[in-house]
């Protein structure tokens, strides 16, 4: 089985990761001391390849990265790239849903999260698949579960629940990231 170096620090994508690849590698953390990577690139892609590149330089193992954008219609698409510091680099979660709210206020909600994973290897070769889930934005934070915006996204496919209303399973059906990572995890059984 393959073994990989997960680029995130975020205990909760880092579990969703586990779960999602199904057991086709082998997850090994990221080491403490590799500092956090600048995600300064204009595309999810460059953000996910610059971890892996970070992760893979300081292990000299596969490094497995993703990046994630929340891409809103009546925000031209914002906070797109941007979407973890979108109220500012030391924003929570809870400030960043604030101000989506806010900045959506009296606007159409349309929605959709990308995701991109991202697999390097140390001789230069990258797997990337990219998952998208439509939805809109919910007009207050619903349920307990998740993180990040998953109490204001109610996906299309969905029954009108947001993400922090479902199960971690019926999110993982549905969710930009179940998707990329189904792809990805496909691509390497292949």
């Amino acid at each position: 089985m393959l073994r990989v170096v997960c680029a995130s620090a975020n205990p909760h994508k880092v579990a969703e990761m586990v779960d999602l690849m199904g057991g086709v590698v082998e997850m090994v953390p990221r080491p403490s001391d590799v500092p956090d990577v600048v995600e300064d690139a204009d595309t999810l892609v460059g953000n996910a390849r610059l971890k892996a590149h970070a992760i893979m330089s300081a292990t000299q193992m596969p490094a497995l990265a993703d990046d994630t954008g929340l891409f809103v219609d009546a925000l031209n698409g914002a906070p797109g790239v941007h979407t973890a510091r979108y109220a500012g680099a030391s924003a929570t979660d809870a400030d960043n849903r604030a101000k989506l709210l806010r900045e959506l206020s009296g606007k159409s909600r349309g929605a959709r999260f990308v995701t991109v994973a991202l697999l390097l290897y140390p001789d230069g070769r990258e797997i990337v698949a990219e998952g998208v889930c439509e939805g809109t934005i919910a007009e207050f934070e619903r349920g307990a579960r998740g993180f990040g915006y998953d109490p204001l996204f109610i996906a299309r496919e969905g029954d009108g629940r947001t993400f922090a209303e479902m199960t971690i399973e019926e999110k993982h059906e549905l969710s930009h990231r179940g998707r990329a990572f189904r792809a990805l995890a496909e691509r390497l059984r292949s």
